[in-house]
């Protein structure tokens, strides 16, 4: 599943402008491992490295779009003879990947785990379920339909989407545009969690619910990148509205940002003038009986959130 759009504690810009000077394209997984094994030393750069590459590298393969990579099952007696499979199939998916330069997100996440671990850095492959379109806003975990990754630094598991790192899917037909977004590496579980629900709990990394990410209105990919903080309304669906106001706080939103929503049944940009408190951001979006569907925000044209407007 692709996602369209830094909120990253720490500055990798040097990492990636080494990476940035790669070649694009290398023969085997063990000589990308090499190159970055040799130019790097902290486990948290050569995480950054595989990512960085991978994201300004790898395709989206659009024609596989919603089509998992990984065989859905097979049959094992053992636990050890289950992880050799899971390995061998991994590592003939990242051989596939380097070379085609072209995956969907299992592709993505096993070229990353497949080079991680053999810079000797601990990496899973995280399937689960995406909130990356508006339908998905009150709707509890689906089935599998992502995969993203998990490595532990300095004793600490991070999360990152090297898939949503990459760029987004835009056009009529569909095609894919590389758009950097390092908002997906190293992120805040509670952040990451805003638009991932791992299969297995454990990897949510924080105490989050089923419910809470039912709950969660869309924050699209440009959210993350632009560092914006919604402090209200945090619910994403709205029932019973009749004629009124909802009204919205966001923190790091510009003066000089052009703020503006849209009604999916109405389809007309309406402008709002914000009012700023410190550096919050507070605005009023008008409604009325046709004001039902899809309410997406924009903050310089560009989606931001996206709230379900229900009937009562």
């Amino acid at each position: 599943m692709l996602f369209s759009g830094k909120m990253t504690a720490q500055d990798f810009t040097k990492v990636d402008d080494v990476v940035k000077g790669y070649p694009n394209k290398f023969s085997s997984l063990d000589k990308f491992a090499e190159k970055i094994n040799t130019d790097f030393k902290r486990d948290d750069e050569k995480a950054r490295a595989i990512f960085t590459w991978i994201a300004l590298n790898v395709e989206y393969d659009i024609g596989k779009y919603g089509v998992s990579e990984r065989p859905v099952g097979f049959s094992y007696r053992t636990e050890a003879e289950k992880l050799a499979k899971l390995k061998e199939m991994d590592e003939k998916l990242a051989t596939t990947t380097l070379k085609n330069k072209k995956a969907v997100c299992h592709g993505y996440s096993a070229l990353f785990k497949i080079i991680a671990n053999k810079l000797g850095l601990e990496a899973e492959i995280i399937p689960g379920t995406s909130k990356s379109h508006p339908s998905h806003v009150g709707a509890g975990p689906r089935a599998r339909d992502h995969a993203w990754n998990a490595v532990k630094v300095g004793g600490e598991w991070k999360l990152l989407d090297v898939t949503w790192a990459a760029g987004t899917a835009t056009g009529n037909p569909l095609r894919f545009e590389f758009r950097f977004n390092d908002a997906f590496f190293f992120t805040s579980p509670d952040t990451f969690f805003l638009n991932h629900f791992p299969d297995e709990k454990k990897w949510l990394l924080t105490n989050k619910t089923e419910k809470d990410f039912a709950n969660l209105p869309l924050y699209y990919g440009n959210y993350l990148s632009g560092g914006y903080e919604l402090i209200t309304p945090k619910y994403g669906t709205f029932k019973g509205v009749k004629n009124g106001v909802l009204s919205f706080k966001i923190k790091n939103i510009s003066p000089q940002d052009t703020v503006a929503y849209v009604f999916s049944k109405e389809r007309i940009f309406k402008l709002v003038k914000p009012v700023f408190n410190d550096d919050v951001a507070e605005f009023e979006v008008e409604f009325n009986n046709s004001s039902i569907g899809v309410l997406t925000l924009y903050i310089n044209r560009k989606s931001v959130l996206a709230y379900r407007i229900n009937r009562g």
